[in-house]
């Protein structure tokens, strides 16, 4: 039992993390109804400037440096590529992000080279234990941190007037603009916030017990896509229960790895991608995600 406990708190809390990074992905569909399949060059690009500038700024300073240059990346290819291309075929789009996406994993990873980089964050290596249960301190504060986040962004999206642009231009974009919303500007805001959301990600995946930040941290952003797609793409709430579903399900499947032998080695890496499988299958739009109308 303290197994299983200790696994499903890891998972719920790494489970948060990807659905900061999930609501980045949501949050882009939504204001353009295009999948941002640059959000891994993101999360990287806003580790890597954490990385490098904690020694002479200190954690906290670093850190918000490197929230705000993931969300001027971001801003910076919505403004430079996407903008350009827009009115353009929206599967057009997520291949030109998929573009986007090489150039920039391509420059940073030649810059990380085979380093493994820290983030000098607060927490180091302590332990929490509650009863049986041992918790790393970095754990805990990645559940808090995307508790806060999440919720604050809930918030926003619902009660102030950039929520109520998102909403609309989401909605209907042709209608919102004729009312006066500026579609660049909620474009140019989402992709913003999906960077900032990426960058804080990228901490809590780099910290303890991992390593740091290295060329492969990008990847993490894959483990979260599933979280998306199950949840919903358009959906936020669903941002946050696919990440949970995802984080648990991995943590639980690389956990009892021996006794699933039989479905062979690395079953906790595709676990995500099998609960996503087997969701849309049933929901093809995702657990909360708008079903389209069909005419027939």
């Amino acid at each position: 039992m303290t197994t299983f406990l200790e696994l499903l708190v890891n998972g719920v809390s790494i489970g948060s993390v990807y659905a900061l990074i999930a609501l980045g992905f949501v949050v882009i569909f939504k204001a353009t109804e295009v999948v941002n399949f640059a959000h891994a060059s993101l999360l990287l690009a806003g580790g890597y400037v954490t990385a490098t500038l904690h020694d002479d700024l200190g954690f906290w300073w670093a850190l918000a440096l490197g929230t705000s240059g993931a969300a001027v990346v971001g801003a910076g290819v919505e403004f430079l590529v996407m903008r350009r291309y827009r009115g353009g075929d929206h599967s057009v789009l997520a291949i030109v992000t998929i573009g986007v996406d090489i150039l920039l994993i391509t420059e940073l990873t030649r810059r990380i080279g085979t380093d493994v980089l820290t983030l000098g964050d607060p927490w180091g290596d302590d332990v929490v234990t509650v009863g049986s249960v041992a918790m790393a301190e970095t754990r805990i504060a990645a559940f808090c941190a995307a508790a806060v986040l999440i919720g604050a962004f809930l918030l926003a999206f619902r009660y102030t007037s950039w929520g109520i642009a998102m909403r609309a231009a989401a909605e209907n974009p042709q209608t919102a603009a004729l009312m006066g919303i500026r579609l660049g500007r909620v474009s140019l805001s989402a992709w913003a916030v999906a960077g900032a959301l990426a960058a804080v990600a990228a901490l809590f995946l780099t910290v303890f017990p991992t390593p740091g930040l290295e060329r492969s941290t990008s990847l993490a952003a894959l483990k979260a896509f599933p979280a998306a797609i199950l949840g919903g793409l358009d959906s936020t709430t669903g941002a946050l229960a696919g990440g949970l579903i995802v984080g648990v399900t991995e943590s639980l499947a690389t956990g009892y790895q021996s006794d699933l032998a039989f479905l062979g080695r690395g079953i906790g890496d595709l676990a995500p991608y099998l609960v996503m499988v087997a969701v849309l299958l049933l929901r093809p739009a995702g657990l909360f995600g708008t079903k389209e109308p069909t005419r027939v």
